[in-house]
């Protein structure tokens, strides 16, 4: 019985998550409210309180959620046979992709201001981002080691940029959503990945 119990807390739990993604693709994380997230979620604020402390609370949640699938990603990428190169390519595309999810752009922009203001999302931030870029690290050495790139930096220098080029875009297009378009930025990765072919 307690196991049910637990799953059934579990749903329970996600069904603010699941809500909360919903606002923030309408509304943005920020300027939504706690009573909004209980509305979509059509469940009590006291039923909020049961699984989260804050607002913040409920904006790591959100982060943890959104780093899971990247840490998916990643892993199914290992597991796949393929060129050091080609998870690169398939991992920051999948990045710029998640450029064109609505909920995913204004969390992750929400996100990035509180990181300023709030040492606590910060830190939960910057550890998430330090264990990819650990990852991509490792690809971008597997790749110059195979002599697949020529890189004149540290493997560390393009794994940063390979992040931030994904972070950076998203903000970008939240500001200015006709600035770019995403085909043509996955077009242009393919050539800087190509221009870094021995």
């Amino acid at each position: 019985m307690p196991r049910i119990a637990a799953v059934d807390r579990e749903q329970r739990r996600q069904r603010f998550i699941d809500a909360a993604w919903r606002c923030a693709a309408s509304r943005g994380f920020r300027d939504t409210t706690i009573d909004d997230v209980c509305a979509e979620a059509h469940a009590s604020k006291g039923a909020f309180y049961v699984y989260f402390d804050s607002k913040r609370s409920l904006l790591l949640a959100l982060l943890e959620e959104d780093a899971a699938v990247l840490d998916d990603l990643m892993a199914a990428l290992e597991r796949r046979n393929i060129t050091a190169v080609e998870r690169l390519r398939r991992f920051t595309k999948a990045m710029l992709d998640r450029g064109a999810e609505q909920a995913t752009v204004q969390v992750r922009t929400d996100l990035w201001t509180a990181s300023l203001t709030d040492p606590v999302v910060a830190q939960r931030a910057g550890e998430l981002v330090a264990k990819r870029r650990a990852v991509l690290r490792e690809w971008v050495q597997q790749a110059v080691d195979g002599r697949e790139l020529v890189l004149h930096a540290p493997a560390n220098a393009l794994a940063s940029l390979l992040l931030a080029l994904g972070d950076g875009l998203m903000l970008h297009g939240s500001v200015d959503a006709s600035g770019f378009r995403w085909p043509n930025i996955a077009r242009a990765l393919d050539d800087v990945f190509a221009g870094l072919a021995p």
